[in-house]
């Protein structure tokens, strides 16, 4: 099953954490959200098919994340879990580690924020800029 999640780019983004990789739907963005790489983000975990969730919902499951934005790529890969609730109205989460709470979507992620090409950054620094955050789950 594959979802594309577009959303904007913001000044604010730094994507400088090294655990965490987090989207918003939320329109502004401070420099304390140094995970997030993205705003006014189209959909959040409560907004994900039904389906989509009862799979992100299964251990087994391995979830691919591509951010796209313009030619640039940039992939993760991460796991789902039974402890996934997928309920937060505004957020989607990817984490290294396997802490789950309401904006996880996936856990034990190879990669977080501080990974992504400085490129793939600056461009997501100008507010104009319209990326994807494709999910994949098999």
């Amino acid at each position: 099953m594959r979802i594309e999640i577009p959303f904007k780019g913001h000044e604010n983004i730094l994507s400088l954490h090294q655990k965490t990789i987090e989207i918003t739907k939320d329109s502004d963005l401070t420099v304390n959200g140094d995970c997030i790489i993205g705003v006014n983000s189209e959909l959040s975990c409560k907004d994900l098919p039904e389906k989509f969730k009862s799979m992100a919902k299964n251990p087994d499951s391995s979830i691919i994340f591509t951010i796209k934005v313009g030619n640039e790529k940039f992939s993760i890969r991460g796991k789902g879990s039974e402890k996934l609730t997928l309920k937060h109205a505004k957020d989607i989460v990817l984490r290294k580690s396997a802490f789950t709470c309401s904006r996880t979507l996936a856990i034990n992620c190879d990669k977080a924020s501080d990974d992504i090409p400085r490129d793939i950054v600056k461009k997501l620094q100008n507010p104009t800029i319209t990326g994807k955050l494709i999910i994949e789950i098999k």
